[in-house]
């Protein structure tokens, strides 16, 4: 039996109605949820760095043409004009939609891949994910609390150089999926992030150094068979250590993901 489709689904004009409302609902919670958003920026780096990560700007992705990975990376230079230098006081919330705003062309976006129905396809403002992920990885490796994050549900391409661990990033679509973190301690954190001729870089600094460093990894990982689909299935967990003693003082389940398989996992190869 066919599965059956939300209205939503089935026509595009009810899909554009649903993405709105739901856009009118996250906006008017902006002013009305009591959370303080940044608002600061610094062009002068703080002293201390918790976390560096740099991630690759182009790859080849499946059959998806290579246009789309180079508007991808016009794209995230956009973003990180946006971003780079963002303080984020005690109490304050980092909202990466409401920072960067919506993707448009006429605030010069173009389009670049975006994921949708477990496939790749041209959107404008694709690709800006992959800022939204090495913000993500670099807030693990920290106290700040991550209060909001959607990871990708699909697994559209093999692993081609992964170095993260799989659904380890985070989604952000203006602007109901949001990506947001919320500093919960007595320090002030610095958001650094810029593009270099073959990565997108970034640093979280803060004005003071922190007693405890963190490392983050995968346990129990697994491609699952399920008649004709296959899926994927991990566990990303967090150590928290004593940078004097080098103990750690701490483990935490950071999330429990299973998702969809776009492609054949190669243990299931045949020939």
């Amino acid at each position: 039996m066919a599965e059956k489709k939300l209205l939503s689904q089935r026509h595009p004009f009810f899909y554009f109605l649903s993405i709105w409302e739901k856009r009118i609902r996250r906006s008017i919670s902006w002013h009305f949820d009591g959370k303080t958003y940044t608002s600061r920026k610094s062009s002068e780096k703080f002293a201390f760095r918790v976390k560096k990560h740099k991630s690759r700007l182009l790859k080849k992705l499946g059959d998806t043409e290579m246009w789309m990975q180079h508007n991808k990376v016009h794209n995230l230079s956009i973003v990180v004009e946006k971003i780079n230098g963002t303080i984020i006081r005690p109490g304050e919330t980092f909202s990466f939609c409401k920072t960067v705003g919506l993707p448009t062309e006429k605030k010069g976006y173009k389009e670049g891949m975006e994921i949708s129905g477990g496939k790749a396809r041209p959107g404008i403002g694709g690709g800006i994910c992959q800022s939204a992920n090495l913000l993500h990885w670099m807030a693990l490796h920290s106290p700040l609390a991550i209060n909001e994050r959607h990871h990708h549900s699909i697994d559209p391409f093999p692993d081609d150089g992964r170095v993260l661990p799989w659904a380890s990033g985070a989604a952000v679509f203006y602007n109901y999926l949001d990506f947001q973190i919320t500093n919960p301690t007595d320090r002030t954190f610095q958001i650094n992030v810029w593009l270099t001729d073959v990565c997108l870089e970034g640093d979280l600094r803060v004005d003071e150094a922190l007693p405890h460093s963190y490392r983050v990894f995968e346990e129990n990982h697994a491609f699952l068979k399920k008649g004709e689909q296959y899926f994927r299935t991990n566990e990303i967990w967090r150590k928290q250590i004593d940078k004097r003693t080098g103990n750690t003082v701490g483990k935490e389940l950071i999330s429990k993901n299973y998702g969809k398989v776009m492609y054949v996992p190669e243990q299931y190869m045949v020939g």
